[in-house]
């Protein structure tokens, strides 16, 4: 057990002065003023961990070339099952970087040159190697507007050069699978209802019931394929599609979907949304926005309106949100540093370290373990030499999960 002594804390919430932050384990035991019977290993300015909401770290790496990069897989637009840690190397000198600057956690996915391109998981950017990396499974990845369309000469599989094609293709996949599941279910109920008929007149034991039982939930697993059963983690709301979008329209077209289909969705990027109203659309359909990245460089068509004084619009409107890098767009350990716009416009500094922090685990459904400095939740914290809102402030020890893994 140990102490540390934050003369101000960010906690993710809202801020304290002289407080104690009591480590045990690998959990946060207690936030005091009274001093505890515990060595203090370091003081200074407090936050929680930052939470990257989107990034390819470790999947386009520190130093190599372009050709090795491994973020898309272009054998198809329709790949739910992949997994986006088989692609990763942690030995990828950005993740020290991240680490460095406080940021220990992300969320992986693979790129947005397919519809579907595999799964979305939450990862410690502090882990040796795959085995220690993995928080949790969130998702899965889906592009909208230009990305999963620019792909529809070079790559391979069936693709599509418009949106209207890539979006019925999006829509005919998911009616079939719901339909394929609504006949097994509808075949499996006769069959239980023959089968209760059978033990009620004494034809049948309740061993051989229960065992028949068993026989039809494998028959119906069996008659699932692996995308298919991915894809019905999606239409049963137990897993969230993490969505590239970029222009309004195409926003607008999400949160029919989502209505549509009655799935679990974020809008991720939202680069070219420059109205309050579509944000606010996003808003009412309960759908949270992973924004950014906000210091890359407008590269096509699709963020013609793209400016960084669009995080106004964006406070303006009420919507749930955090941020990302979309890393390599933006370095990772630069994710605190896009909540300069934010202050910019007015946003106080407990409430933009939320950003990254307590909303970013909110929306990644870890906020029960991560996001903010209390007790409970894991001891991921950061100590800063002065407030980190200083340009000179830098990180002088990283805590994650009650280890040092950084100090300066």
């Amino acid at each position: 057990m140990f102490a540390i002594k934050a003369n101000l804390l960010y906690d993710g919430i809202g801020k304290k002065e002289n407080v104690y932050i009591v480590v045990d384990g690998n959990k946060i035991k207690d936030v005091t003023s009274e001093k505890p019977d515990a060595e203090v290993l370091y003081e200074g300015v407090v936050t929680p961990a930052f939470i990257d909401g989107h990034s390819h770290i470790g999947m386009m790496r520190h130093g190599e070339p372009s050709t090795e990069e491994e973020t898309n897989e272009v054998a198809d637009i329709f790949l739910p099952t992949l997994d986006p840690l088989d692609s990763i190397y942690f030995d990828d000198k950005y993740f020290q970087d991240s680490v460095e600057f406080g940021v220990l956690y992300s969320c992986v996915t693979p790129g947005s040159g397919n519809l579907i391109g595999g799964k979305a998981v939450i990862i410690r950017n502090f882990a040796k190697l795959r085995d220690e990396a993995v928080v949790r499974d969130y998702g899965y990845k889906m592009a909208l507007g230009f990305n999963p369309r620019s792909t529809w000469a070079e790559w391979k599989g069936k693709r599509y050069k418009t949106r209207m094609g890539v979006y019925a293709l999006l829509r005919d996949e998911l009616t079939k699978i719901r339909r394929k599941v609504r006949k097994l279910e509808l075949e499996k109920r006769e069959k239980v209802r023959e089968l209760r008929r059978k033990l009620e007149k004494g034809e049948i034991t309740k061993e051989e019931y229960e065992e028949i039982l068993k026989e039809l939930d494998e028959k119906t697993e069996l008659e699932l394929e692996l995308h298919e059963k991915a894809l019905l983690e999606v239409l049963e709301g137990k897993k969230v599609l993490k969505t590239h979008v970029h222009k309004e329209d195409d926003a607008v077209f999400l949160i029919s979907f989502v209505r549509e289909f009655n799935v679990k969705a974020t809008a991720d990027h939202l680069g070219d949304v420059h109205r309050v109203e579509t944000f606010r659309k996003l808003k009412d359909a309960g759908i949270p926005i992973v924004y950014g990245p906000i210091d890359s460089f407008a590269y096509k068509t699709e963020l013609k309106h793209d400016t960084y004084k669009n995080v106004k619009v964006l406070m303006e409107s009420g919507a749930k949100f955090t941020l990302m890098t979309d890393h390599p767009v933006v370095l990772a350990r630069n994710l605190f540093l896009q909540l300069r716009y934010f202050l910019m416009f007015g946003m106080s500094k407990e409430r933009a370290i939320s950003i990254i922090t307590k909303e970013a685990a909110e929306i990644l459904r870890i906020d029960d373990i991560l996001g903010t400095v209390e007790p409970g939740k894991l001891a991921s914290i950061v100590v800063w030499d002065d407030d980190p809102f200083h340009l000179w402030s830098k990180p002088i020890a990283v805590i994650a999960e009650g280890n040092v893994v950084f100090k300066r």
